[in-house]
């Protein structure tokens, strides 16, 4: 379960940061997510860093239950 956690939260942390880097780079946001919603750049950051915390999470799960 851990490592689906983990994939889950590289998807969400990925998507958000080809948000904010097509909004600022581009000419609009990259990735699957503008094509279901018109979400802000601020909220693209927000979706990455959320993903980055449930991947972070996932991760370090992982390594406890090896242990």
């Amino acid at each position: 379960m851990k490592e689906i956690v983990a994939v889950i939260g590289w998807v969400v942390g990925v998507q958000g940061t080809l948000g904010v880097a097509g909004r600022t780079f581009g000419e609009g946001p990259w990735g699957l997510l503008h094509k279901w919603w018109e979400i802000p750049t601020a909220g693209y950051a927000v979706i990455a860093v959320v993903g980055l915390v449930i991947a972070v999470y996932g991760e370090t799960a992982k390594k406890r239950a090896v242990r």
